[in-house]
């Protein structure tokens, strides 16, 4: 009977070893697939939704400002459309449906969703169908019938650029040096809304820019101070203690998140 040599043994089980994480690996990319190719077939029937621009009228309010500069783009921007939506549609898919985003400059142009905690949203698509790409939603404690103080949506940072996937590219594709693109419209069954983004970065996971609402005035200057420090661009933008803030948080990697801030200028 001949000998077994550890050597072969050793052998056979590092091949049984690479062959079992390439097996699972080429199966989470074929998983990762099904659901890119399902989001995306989402996002397409979403495109017969009609979301259009709407004009200032009697019922547009600009929101006060203290001591804007007059070459401040802020000038600029409040002269910009809102975009108004059929919530009706988009409820008759999913009645969940709170709103629709535009973040100018990325891809980011869905509705946006809110569950009864911050979890489910995370491997479900916009149907309620299980997909690990998740969709884009609202805080579970935020209402957007009357905004709170700050407002919070989360999404995914998808390869494919789908939902909060271009979020990171602001700051590697000439996003920061372009003021046109430093602006969000937001429509709800509400209000149509305009934000002027003042603040946006990359940090390790944390959560203290996910609070919705302060005790009192004074916190509320330290968190502003606290977000407006961290940017990695000088929007050159004032915010105080009566402005409301729109927050939107996605992962840039394993361990840190990509935050952009901005505060309402605009609404109808």
């Amino acid at each position: 009977m001949k000998k077994i040599k550890w050597s072969n043994i050793i052998r056979l089980v590092l091949c049984l070893l690479f062959l079992t994480l390439f097996t699972i690996s080429a199966v989470k990319i074929i998983l990762w697939k099904i659901d890119s190719n399902n989001t995306n077939k989402m996002i397409n029937k979403l495109n017969d939704i009609n979301v259009k621009n709407v004009k200032d009228n009697d019922n547009t309010i600009v929101i006060s400002q203290d001591n804007i500069d007059e070459n401040s783009p802020y000038w600029y921007y409040i002269k910009m459309n809102l975009i108004n939506v059929n919530f009706n549609d988009l409820k008759t898919i999913n009645s969940d449906t709170k709103g629709w985003i535009q973040v100018l400059g990325t891809n980011i142009n869905y509705p946006f969703v809110q569950a009864s905690d911050n979890d489910f949203y995370l491997n479900h698509s916009f149907d309620k169908s299980n997909n690990d790409a998740g969709w884009l939603f609202l805080d579970y404690r935020n209402n957007v019938e009357n905004f709170d103080t700050n407002t919070i949506i989360y999404g995914h940072s998808r390869l494919d650029k789908t939902m909060f996937g271009t979020l990171k590219n602001v700051f590697t594709n000439g996003w920061l040096d372009d003021i046109n693109n430093h602006v969000i419209r937001l429509s709800t069954e509400y209000e149509n809304t305009l934000w002027q983004v003042f603040s946006v970065y990359k940090i390790p996971t944390t959560n203290d820019y996910l609070y919705n609402n302060f005790n009192n005035n004074k916190d509320y200057i330290n968190f502003i101070n606290l977000i407006k420090g961290r940017s990695s661009y000088d929007f050159n933008t004032s915010v105080n203690e009566n402005d409301k803030i729109l927050t939107l948080s996605t992962c840039y990697g394993n361990s840190d998140k990509v935050v952009m801030h901005a505060k309402l200028i605009k609404k109808e």
